[in-house]
């Protein structure tokens, strides 16, 4: 039995970072995600749910959605399944961001940094072949990716606009592999739900709040039962997620085995093999040996 929430359930990440008594714990999530020099302080949550600018626009509803004392967007997303256009979702869940910066009247359109920060429990279909040339130079972690606007040769032409996506699968480090915070953190997300104590590598004060929090035994009645509700959802859609995975590699066997009778079908008719014969090798029917 579990001792600890999983975090990747929508109340287990809401509940570690989505509470106000819990801030602390996005603050040094985020800093340890960000660049060094785009750390943070502060955070205010704010309204996650975002309206289009009519009535029949489309609406988006955040995971947690923040600002800093310097007027800094974050929106921050747990995404558990693959999307075929998740990053261009990515792209419109900023334009709320920065849509509702503009000011009434006179305005020199003077935006502040908004910033999309994606945890992902799949694996990204990146295109290498739109890779820059400084990109090609450099190595950085396989799970981790900070995109901006760049231009051909990969520099950075506007400072404002940050897209961080984190591929959880990918991280394949071991208690004993963890080197920096930004390591540890994503291990707590990966195994937080499996472990019965807290592992030795995570000994910082931060993590000890974590491990407070995460507890089930400290929950209330209508916490555990919000808890159980969402770990089965999580658990059925990943088990959905497992299914179609399974009948998708037995069509593509079947489409191959397939494939192979046709093959052999052509090899015998060059040979003049009589058709009732590679019928019957192949199973194959007379139509479909008639159009090969």
């Amino acid at each position: 039995m579990s001792r600890y929430i999983n975090p990747l359930t929508d109340f287990g990440f809401k509940k570690l970072f989505g509470e106000e008594v819990n801030k602390a714990l996005l603050i040094d999530f985020l800093n340890h995600l960000l660049p060094y020099h785009h750390q943070i302080t502060d955070l205010t949550y704010m309204r996650h749910e975002k309206l289009g600018s009519t009535p029949v626009d489309r609406k988006v509803v955040y995971d947690l959605y923040c600002q800093n004392d310097k007027g800094e967007r974050f929106i921050v997303e747990l995404q558990k399944a693959r999307q075929e256009f998740f990053v261009d979702r990515s792209l419109y869940y900023s334009t709320f961001a920065i849509q509702e910066q503009a000011l009434p009247g006179d305005w020199n359109f003077k935006l502040s940094p908004v910033y999309v920060v994606a945890v992902l429990d799949f694996n990204m279909q990146l295109d290498n072949n739109y890779l820059t040339e400084q990109a090609l130079f450099e190595k950085p972690e396989p799970y981790y990716h900070w995109a901006r606007l760049i231009d051909e040769v990969g520099r950075v032409i506007y400072q404002k606009l940050h897209y961080i996506f984190i591929e959880l699968p990918k991280f394949k480090k071991q208690e004993n592999e963890l080197e920096t915070l930004r390591d540890k953190w994503l291990y707590m997300l990966r195994h937080l739900a499996r472990l019965q104590s807290r592992p030795l590598a995570l000994q910082e004060q931060i993590y000890q709040r974590v491990f407070e929090i995460a507890e089930l035994a400290t929950f209330s009645k209508e916490e555990r039962y919000a808890y159980e509700d969402s770990l089965k959802a999580y658990r059925d859609f990943k088990n959905a997620i497992d299914t179609a995975k399974a009948e998708g590699r037995e069509e593509g066997r079947e489409e191959g085995r397939e494939e192979e009778k046709r093959k052999i079908a052509r090899i015998l008719k060059v040979y003049g093999q009589p058709l009732e014969l590679i019928q019957q090798a192949t199973e194959l029917s007379f139509e479909e040996l008639e159009n090969l």
